[in-house]
C-alpha cells in the first residue's frame, strides 16, 4: 500500500511501521514510509531515506518502544503516552494507532510523536482514570506527614501494590561519587522476601552501572518475559542470573531525574505482566512527581549541611555549637550528665600561614579535625568554633572514661609531623553548667598553649586579648 498521500497530511512527525508477528529482532519492526517531517529527524539527505528497514537504522534500539508497538496492534486499539527520554534531553508525547492490513502476520500502525524541552502539565494529566488515582494517592501521601523517611516507605508500598508486585524499592545513586544507597523498600508480609539491602555490597555498584545500558537513554526498562531477560542477559549477565536465581520473572525499572541527572531509580519485580501497560503509565509520572520531591529533600539536607557543618574540615561549626548549647540552656535538648568539654587549639598556624601559605594551614586544621574524629567514642560532638579551635562536647562520660579521653589527646598533640595542638578539659555532672565548663576548659587551653610557645619561639604567637 502506498502511504505517501496519507502520511503527507501530517504536520507533525509520522512514520507508518509494521509488526512481523512471526519473526523475532529487528526484523519485526520495519519503517514502511514516512513523511519528510519524519525523515528529517533521522538523515541529512532526503534522499538517503531508505524504507522497509529496520527502526533500529535511524534510532537506537529501545525495548520500551517495541513494547508500545506489540501493545498496539495485538490489542487493536491506539496508544498515547508522555515521557522523559534521556536520548534527547526532552519530553514526547507519543501516539501509536493500528491500521488495517490484509496479512494477519503483518500488523501495521501510525507512529507519530511531538518533542517539548520541558514537560506540559495538560499533557502529563492526560492519564486513565486508575492511573490518575494511584498518583494522586501518592501526591497526597507525599503531604501526609513531615516526615520524609515515613512518607517514602508507605509510598513505596503503594507503588508495590499498585503494580501487583512482589517487591518494590527507590535506589539513590551518585554516579560522580560512584555511590548508591536505599531510600525504602517494600515486600508485603512474604516471609520468604530477603531484604534488597542484604544485597546492597559495592559490587552492586556494577549492576547499578549497568541500568543506563539497558535502558539506552529510554525513559524505563522492563522485562516481561524470556526473550526480554535473553536481550538484557547480553548487557547484564551476572545481573540476570541473580534475578533468575531469586526467582524475579518480571521487572520494571524508571530512572528518577533531576536536572538532567540520574538521581535514583524506581523499581517493582514480579509485578503482573497484564498490567504492563498500566504499570508504565503510572510509574512514569510517578516517577516525575518523587524526583522533584526527592530533589528538593536532598537540597533542604544539603542546606541544613552548608549552615551546620564546617566545609573545610567536616565537622560542626560554630553556628551548630551555638545552637546546641541555647537548647542545653532552654532545655529542648539537654547534655546528658555527667558531660566533659575539651578545647583544642591548633599550635603555629599563623607562622605556617605566612610560611608556607593557606593551603599548608588548611592541612593543619583538617589533620586535627581527623585526630579529633578517630576518638573511640561513638557519641562524640566535634566543632570548629574559630579559625584556629575547636571543641569537643562528651555527654554521658564518666570522669576516668574521660581523662582517659584526655591522654590520648595529649599523645596525639606534638607528634612529629602532624598538626601540634594545645588542649584544655573540664568534666562536670551539675546541670546547667556547661558555659562555665567551656570558660574552665578554654582558660586551661590558653594556659597550655603560651607554655608551648613559650618551648617554640621558632613560632609567632598573637595571644588572645584580654
Amino acid at each position: 500500500m502506498d502511504y505517501k498521500g496519507f502520511l503527507s497530511q501530517f504536520s507533525r512527525v509520522a512514520c507508518v511501521m509494521s509488526v512481523n508477528l512471526k519473526k523475532e529482532g529487528d526484523d519485526r519492526y520495519l519503517i514502511e514510509d514516512a513523511n519528510d517531517a519524519y525523515k528529517r529527524t533521522v538523515v541529512k539527505d532526503l534522499a538517503d531515506f531508505v524504507t522497509g528497514v529496520s527502526y533500529t537504522r535511524y534510532i537506537p534500539k529501545a525495548a520500551n518502544f517495541e513494547d508500545l508497538c506489540d501493545s498496539c496492534v495485538t490489542n487493536d486499539r491506539p496508544i498515547h503516552t508522555y515521557f522523559d527520554i534521556e536520548l534527547y534531553n526532552a519530553w514526547m508525547e507519543v501516539f501509536l494507532t493500528p491500521l488495517a492490513s490484509e496479512d494477519p502476520d503483518k500488523k501495521m500502525l501510525l507512529f507519530s510523536y511531538e518533542m517539548n524541552p520541558k514537560a506540559e502539565i495538560d499533557k502529563l494529566i492526560d492519564i486513565s482514570s486508575e492511573t490518575a488515582t494511584n498518583v494522586i494517592k501518592t501526591c497526597l501521601k507525599l503531604r501526609e506527614t513531615t516526615d520524609f523517611q515515613e512518607t517514602m516507605n508507605s509510598v513505596i508500598a503503594d507503588i508495590r501494590m499498585q503494580c501487583g508486585a512482589k517487591r518494590c524499592s527507590i535506589l539513590l545513586t551518585d554516579y560522580e561519587k560512584r555511590q548508591y544507597s536505599m531510600l525504602c523498600e517494600d515486600y508485603g508480609n512474604d516471609p520468604n522476601q530477603i531484604p534488597l539491602s542484604a544485597f546492597l555490597t559495592e559490587e552492586f555498584y556494577r549492576v547499578i552501572e549497568t541500568w543506563p545500558r539497558l535502558m539506552n537513554k529510554s525513559n524505563c526498562f522492563i522485562i516481561t518475559n524470556e526473550k526480554d531477560m535473553e536481550e538484557a542477559h547480553k548487557i547484564a549477565p551476572e545481573w540476570i542470573d541473580s534475578l533468575r536465581g531469586d526467582d524475579i520473572k518480571s521487572i520494571v525499572i524508571f530512572p528518577l531525574r533531576s536536572n538532567n541527572k540520574t538521581i535514583g531509580y524506581v523499581w517493582a519485580g514480579n509485578f503482573d505482566p497484564a498490567k504492563a501497560l498500566m504499570i508504565k503509565e503510572t510509574l512514569s509520572l510517578t516517577a516525575f512527581i518523587l524526583s522533584a520531591e526527592i530533589a528538593n529533600e536532598q537540597n533542604i539536607q544539603k542546606m541544613k549541611i552548608m549552615s551546620s557543618t564546617d566545609l573545610l574540615t567536616g565537622v560542626l561549626n560554630r553556628n551548630s555549637m551555638n545552637n546546641r548549647i541555647s537548647e542545653d540552656i532552654d532545655g529542648v535538648r539537654k547534655i546528658q550528665l555527667p558531660f566533659g568539654i575539651f578545647f583544642i587549639d591548633v599550635n603555629g598556624l599563623k607562622t605556617i600561614n605566612d610560611s608556607q601559605g593557606h593551603l599548608a594551614g588548611d592541612h593543619l586544621l583538617k589533620d586535627v579535625a581527623e585526630t579529633l574524629q578517630e576518638l573511640d567514642r561513638d557519641n562524640l560532638e566535634i566543632y570548629r568554633v574559630g579559625g584556629d579551635e575547636f571543641m569537643i562536647i562528651a555527654p554521658d562520660i564518666q570522669r576516668e572514661e574521660f581523662e582517659k579521653m584526655g591522654e590520648e589527646l595529649n599523645a596525639c598533640s606534638e607528634r612529629p609531623d602532624r598538626a601540634h595542638f594545645a588542649i584544655g578539659s573540664c568534666h562536670s555532672d551539675e546541670a546547667g553548667d556547661v558555659r562555665k565548663a567551656m570558660q574552665r576548659a578554654d582558660a586551661i587551653m590558653y594556659q597550655h598553649k603560651a607554655e608551648y610557645y613559650e618551648r617554640h619561639p621558632e613560632y609567632e604567637w598573637h595571644s588572645k586579648p584580654v
